[in-house]
């Protein structure tokens, strides 16, 4: 099964804040153990920057991919304006072309754009495997970040309607295929 890796909104004006989202460090470790494993095995990475006035104007400090993130000149990189990396981003047309029929999600944030895409993707006819340790948020006055990150790797699985499945599985224990390049 083709696959793509998609990192969603690991970004200075989300992360370099006081305080951090929860397990900022370990998140992205684990991301860029993924987009690693990823690369060695031929699976594209996209990464998804979300773009709003004031703090996170396009090409702004805080728009900029977080300094961490170890990325290659190969990965792919899309735009956004809501919660959705597919809408009016044209990522369905690039899995499309790629041959994707399998996300590995990971990113920021938990509830809004990790869980949105999710959904989403399912919603387009891809398979979907959530890094069930490699998405984050902040902690919001009515749950802690870990509780919200808990919450989303027990219900998005349980989304069948869509048709293909959704699985939570922790970044570790992610296998990528070997993707086979027809020349």
């Amino acid at each position: 099964m083709s696959q793509a890796l998609l990192i969603i909104d690991v970004q200075q004006g989300l992360f370099a804040t006081t305080p951090p989202p929860a397990d900022a460090d370990q998140v992205i470790a684990c991301i860029n153990d993924l987009s690693a494993r990823a690369r060695r095995d031929g699976v594209p990475v996209i990464c998804v920057q979300h773009e709003r006035a004031g703090d996170m104007e396009a090409d702004s400090a805080g728009w900029q991919l977080d300094a961490r993130l170890q990325l290659d000149a190969s990965d792919r990189r899309l735009r956004k304006t809501t919660p959705d990396s597919f809408l009016r981003t044209g990522l369905d047309e690039v899995l499309a072309f790629l041959g994707v029929q399998e996300l590995i999600i990971c990113g920021y944030a938990s509830e809004f754009c990790v869980d949105t895409t999710t959904r989403s993707a399912a919603a387009h006819g891809y398979a979907v495997i959530l890094a069930a340790d490699a998405h984050t948020t902040h902690d919001k006055a009515h749950a802690s970040a870990a509780q919200i990150r808990q919450h989303h790797n027990a219900t998005l699985p349980e989304i069948t309607s869509f048709g293909p499945r959704i699985r939570a599985v922790p970044a570790a224990d992610i296998a990528f295929a070997e993707q086979v390049v027809f020349a």
